[in-house]
């Protein structure tokens, strides 16, 4: 692992940050942290503090739903919460138009494009999370207020209800 300022994140997220005035350090990693799992190994935190920044499509526009490691998101609470016809999950190709990025290394912001965010509340159950710096071997810790606030996102209740 090395660590080091911006320089390691992807060049538009370093950008972002820039632009946001924001002074994170950005963690690298010889293994990719692409799935939340990954990512908690190597960090070395519980899979809830990481933040998964995912791309849905609701009756065809993009949205994208900050959610934490350990949960998924229930599909009809996304649907419900934008009242819209559809949603299902972005492909690829969906996700680099709307983000710049690849699958495995979205950044909650920073993004290409201007998308309707939403955060699952329980990413505030913890002191800090950490999320994709732009690329599968990035990352980056911040405190999930200041996280949700600069993505934009509107705090929702859309994770998967536990029997």
């Amino acid at each position: 692992m090395s660590t080091s300022s911006e320089t390691q994140a992807h060049p538009r997220f370093a950008e972002a940050l820039r632009t946001l005035g924001l002074d994170v350090e950005v963690r690298r990693f010889p293994d990719a942290t692409r799935t939340a799992a990954q990512a908690a190994t190597a960090i070395g935190c519980d899979v809830s503090e990481i933040v998964k920044s995912l791309v849905f499509a609701a009756d065809g526009v993009p949205v994208l739903v900050l959610m934490d490691g350990s949960s998924r998101v229930d599909v009809e609470r996304v649907r419900e919460e934008l009242g819209a016809g559809s949603v299902q999950r972005a492909d690829a190709d969906l996700v680099r138009r709307t983000t710049g990025y690849a699958i495995g290394g979205v950044p909650p912001f920073g993004h290409a494009t201007k998308t309707r965010v939403l955060a699952d509340r329980a990413l505030l159950n913890h002191n800090v999370v950490w999320a994709a710096a732009g690329t599968p071997h990035t990352v980056f810790a911040m405190d999930p207020k200041t996280l949700v606030s600069h993505a934009g996102g509107e705090l929702v209740d859309v994770r998967e209800r536990t029997a």
